[in-house]
């Protein structure tokens, strides 16, 4: 059941209606789970604006080799062609850059009207955007340009499988996964 929630908002309820469990049961696997480093619960952000925000974590398998696996997900082919694609190319940009950034803090933000950034991180008193795109040719969306104003966010990197790194705006730049590590510099602190 997990696997089919990587990359999304969790729902207790749903899940235990859906097991036949009680909603502390669910929850406490979902805890087990974390703690055994299997699972990762991206907590959302809660900014002081006048937007009804996201209130629970993001699951995501921290194993995407396993994800492929719980999915039935055998060839390259059968990823690319699957509605998890998209998740399971977020969940993988989401532990590569925490690795590379190693951030104090990391969440998420979405809102209720459906504008959300997939990575936010605090470090050295900066807060700074990330989006996973796994498009050629990533672009500025509404969400980036509302999570800039709304969050004050210092900047955004835009995280896609391409291998040029190009400005989408003074303060967002594309930047791919290949060499995530050196990317990063002038983006993040050091």
């Amino acid at each position: 059941m997990v696997a089919h929630y990587h990359g999304q908002i969790w729902n207790n309820a749903e899940i235990a209606g859906s097991m036949s469990v009680g909603g502390k049961s669910v929850r406490r696997y979902l805890d087990i789970l974390t703690d055994l480093y299997m699972i990762r619960q991206l907590q959302p952000w809660h900014a002081n604006i006048k937007k009804r925000q996201v209130k629970s974590p993001k699951v995501y398998f921290r194993d995407t080799g396993l994800l492929h696996y719980l999915l039935g997900l055998r060839t390259e082919k059968d990823l690319l062609t699957h509605p998890k694609c998209g998740a399971s190319w977020e969940g993988y940009v989401i532990e590569e850059t925490l690795k590379a950034v190693e951030p104090e803090e990391a969440f998420f933000w979405a809102t209720h009207q459906g504008a959300e950034i997939d990575l936010l991180l605090i470090k050295a008193g900066h807060m700074l955007g990330v989006e996973c795109k796994r498009i050629d040719a990533p672009s500025l969306t509404p969400s980036i340009r509302i999570a800039l104003e709304d969050l004050k966010l210092e900047r955004i990197a835009v995280i896609y499988p391409g291998v040029k790194r190009y400005p989408l705006s003074e303060r967002v730049e594309v930047v791919p996964l290949e060499g995530l590590v050196h990317g990063m510099k002038g983006i993040f602190p050091e």
